[in-house]
């Protein structure tokens, strides 16, 4: 590749990076960032060191629908070592309590997985990226601190066991924004009597991104941009990928700018949606329409401009 512009390149859409093992989100987006010279880049929450799998990056403007993405409901891969639980809930941790496992433990499991199904309460771990008074409470953690924390709701669509294997047990689970997958194999552990801990974490998708698009490791992008930065930049998804499955509205210029200065109109009846991209006359994706009680839409997340 050329040398690289001192301020970066001005570059917008979204990456499905396939997150290696060991590295922190922000690493993660940063080696990608300057990888790609890009003036502006961020990503769409935190994924564990230890965990692998897809993170959504965001390039220039599409970091203003970030929030959107993060919202997605997320699937994972995750093993869970039955018998022992460590100080962080993973296997970076040190073991604080061991318990023995039986075939007793594995005839509840199926039943233990199915309870945690439906809308359930958390709390978050102390190893996590939550600030307490400002201070992420993994750094409270790490200076042996403790902190009130208090639970949240989220939604688990399903848990399916994959595979037993010794004291270990794989699932694939499929849930909302804000789910603690450590909290749910501990939380599994304690419903079944003999803790557990995360073995392995890989996070399958977010929203759609993972089953429907392209996730690249950072070596490919490396590799692909040896080819030149056209090569490399082919990877990058349009920001309106993260609204695919609402309908598409064009209108005209006039009418995007109205929407844009807080007026509101009304789209036609058959959009029957509450969100709708809307597009320019010229096919430019402005941004997405929610569609009020009222009938009449506004801009709920502004793109261009």
């Amino acid at each position: 590749m050329s040398k690289k512009n001192k301020f970066g390149r001005d570059i917008h859409g979204l990456l499905v990076l396939d997150k290696s093992l060991g590295l922190s989100s922000n690493h993660a987006l940063q080696r990608v960032k300057h990888l790609f010279n890009a003036k502006k880049a961020g990503h769409t929450g935190t994924l564990d060191p230890l965990a692998t799998g897809a993170l959504v990056l965001c390039f220039g403007r599409a970091t203003k629908i970030a929030d959107h993405v993060m919202s997605s409901k997320k699937s994972y891969y995750v093993v869970a070592k039955l018998g022992e639980q460590t100080d962080t809930g993973d296997k970076e941790g040190q073991v604080v309590a061991t318990a023995n496992v039986n075939q007793q433990h594995f005839d509840g499991l199926a039943a233990a997985v199915k309870s945690f199904e439906g809308d359930i309460d958390q709390i978050p771990p102390m190893y996590s990226a939550i600030k307490k008074d400002g201070v992420p409470m993994y750094k409270l953690a790490r200076e042996g601190k403790q902190v009130e924390r208090a639970s949240r709701q989220v939604h688990i669509y399903s848990i399916t066991i994959d595979n037993i294997q010794s004291d270990k047990v794989a699932m694939t689970v499929h849930c909302s924004k804000g789910t603690y997958i450590r909290t749910l194999v501990e939380d599994l552990g304690a419903k079944l009597g003999c803790l557990a801990h995360v073995d392995e974490l890989r996070r399958l998708s977010v929203g759609t991104f993972g089953l429907t698009h392209n996730m690249y490791t950072y070596e490919q992008l490396e590799q692909l941009s040896a080819d030149g930065a056209l090569a490399l930049e082919r990877t990058i998804l349009p920001a309106e990928a993260a609204y695919y499955d609402y309908p598409q509205y064009e209108m005209k210029n006039g009418l995007v700018l109205s929407l844009e200065q807080g007026r509101k109109i009304r789209f036609p009846a058959d959009l029957n949606s509450q969100y709708v991209r809307i597009y320019d006359t010229n096919r430019v994706f402005r941004g997405l329409g929610e569609q009020k009680n009222d009938g009449f839409v506004h801009f709920s997340k502004f793109y261009m401009s």
